[in-house]
């Protein structure tokens, strides 16, 4: 892990990841922290779901080059949190509903269920990024708008991240 910053009282959190299933469990205990820090420890249970599908997928699917590694990012926006996962990939993800006799691949369905708006966004010069934002219950932000994705879009809150 290359911490970027580090206080998760900074409204941004940027890490890097081994392509490894270890890494999962680091950055869902880093996205932890952050959000107690932040005090949006309402969105914690769904937030770490999430983020878990999200790099899971990316270790799993992403197969990047040697020494490309898995970035995490974690921007607190008013009383929603986003939730991004970069890799080097160009590969995008695709929702799809397996079938009952399939045991993986439900992923991106939690994700769509959980995520107020969810999506794929290109990186400037190579890959993704695999976004979600959850929204703190009771607030009016983001209301009406579960599972919105926006795959494919240039996302206009954060200028096509």
């Amino acid at each position: 892990m290359k911490p970027e910053l580090t206080n998760p009282s900074e409204r941004e959190v940027v890490r890097r990841w081994a392509r490894h299933p270890r890494s999962v469990g680091l950055a869902r205990a880093d996205l932890c922290k952050a959000l107690s820090g932040w005090g949006l420890t309402t969105v914690e249970k769904v937030a770490l779901l999430v983020l878990s599908e999200l790099v899971t997928n990316a270790v799993r699917h992403a197969r990047v080059s040697p020494g490309r590694e898995i970035e995490t990012r974690y921007l607190l926006q008013g009383e929603s949190v986003r939730i991004e996962v970069h890799d080097a990939s160009d590969e995008w993800p695709k929702l799809k509903i397996p079938s009952i006799e399939v045991p993986h691949g439900r992923g991106l369905v939690l994700v769509e269920a959980l995520a107020d708006r969810w999506g794929v966004t290109p990186r400037p010069v190579v890959g993704k990024s695999v976004w979600a934002v959850l929204t703190a219950p009771g607030s009016d932000v983001g209301q009406g708008m579960k599972g919105g994705m926006r795959h494919g879009e240039a996302d206009a809150e954060m200028g096509g991240t």
